[in-house]
């Protein structure tokens, strides 16, 4: 959505929200676009990935097969 200019008032209005909480607070930036949004808040923000969809799937749950490769090699 962040790509539409139709959506980007309003993804600044929930990245305003989320800077101004005090709760922990994860961002996926993948995008130069997203990652200048991201900036202009980067240190309200707990944690900023630039992993774009591979972050997206460890957030789901969801088996990286790099990360699954490294830990099966880190168990020899």
């Amino acid at each position: 959505m962040f790509e539409f200019p139709n959506f980007r008032k309003g993804t600044e209005i929930v990245a305003n929200a989320i800077a101004d909480s005090e709760a922990f607070s994860i961002a996926g930036a993948a995008t130069l676009w997203q990652q200048s949004t991201c900036s202009a808040f980067a240190d309200k923000i707990s944690y900023i990935s630039t992993g774009g969809g591979a972050f997206l799937e460890f957030v789901e749950g969801k088996v990286l097969p790099a990360v699954a490769m490294l830990e099966e090699r880190a168990k020899k």
